[in-house]
């Protein structure tokens, strides 16, 4: 059973969600200020960690800070994911760095809907995990493997269907693709990861695509990695924007198809390009 910490200072708030993700099979504990937050992460272990930004005592940034800083509260299996209504850049920004998964903003999301998208974060990160488990068991081998040395793509995108579509024929074709929803996981991910290729949307919760690649290109050790972009629509400014920042195509999602991409893609790898340039 996953063990929740739900971190939420106004009681009616959190009695809701309490009762709505133990009724789908959660086990949830709350608390409402960091020092809960410490006494409970130290009694007992915890899956995720559902925290606001605006609490008693200390804010969300400053528990996160200590959570990864303090030695006597660091736990590599918890996951924190932000729950606030405080969405603006910095904050996301902030919290990617200190280690959160990702960022859900409360008014967009109903108790059920919550519970739903919880699920669809913490299965993807399950599923990175076993990607790299298995990824470390291969290169501590005799031989690599020859699934150890296939490219590999990191796919940001929401929309189930396009993770399909497109998902589906790269790992056909024999890439290795890391698929997940949410913008600010996707950053962090992009950033602590070791990807031959991001592949994002431009509108997806969390950070928008633009935010993501200048993430990317403002972080030294991945900033030359090749970046695609593509979106359902977008205006022509827009599409100029993020092409400025050093992307190798943006492609609106009705001209392209899967095999359209995976022909882009190969075109990348056979490049070599690893500048970050635009091939406009």
């Amino acid at each position: 059973m996953t063990r929740i910490l739900l971190v939420e200072d106004d009681p009616m708030i959190a009695e809701i969600y309490q009762k709505k993700f133990l009724s789908s099979g959660f086990e949830v504990d709350v608390a409402a200020t960091a020092t809960e937050v410490f006494q409970k992460v130290q009694e007992k272990g915890y899956d995720l960690m559902l925290l606001d930004l605006v609490l008693p005592e200390m804010n969300g940034i400053e528990i996160l800070r200590k959570l990864k800083n303090d030695t006597q509260l660091r736990d590599p299996n918890l996951k924190v994911l932000i729950f606030s209504n405080l969405n603006d850049q910095e904050n996301q920004e902030k919290a990617l760095e200190l280690g959160a998964i990702g960022f859900i903003e409360k008014s967009m999301y109903n108790p059920a809907e919550l519970v739903e998208e919880v699920q669809r974060i913490l299965h993807e990160s399950s599923e990175r995990e076993k990607n790299a488990e298995r990824r470390m068991e291969t290169s501590f081998g005799e031989q690599r493997s020859e699934a150890s040395l296939k490219k590999r793509i990191l796919f940001i995108e929401d929309e189930e269907v396009f993770r399909e579509m497109f998902g589906g024929k790269l790992r056909d074709e024999g890439y290795e693709v890391d698929v997940v929803s949410n913008g600010m996981a996707g950053a962090q991910m992009a950033l602590e990861g070791n990807y031959d290729l991001v592949i994002t949307d431009m509108m997806i919760p969390g950070l928008r695509g633009d935010e993501v690649v200048q993430q990317i290109r403002a972080t030294e050790r991945v900033k030359d990695v090749p970046i695609l972009v593509i979106s359902a629509s977008a205006t022509d400014d827009e599409i100029e924007h993020v092409k400025s920042l050093g992307i190798q195509e943006f492609y609106l999602k009705t001209s392209i198809t899967p095999t359209i991409l995976f022909e882009k893609v190969q075109g990348v790898f056979a490049e070599g390009d690893h500048t970050g340039g635009s091939t406009e």
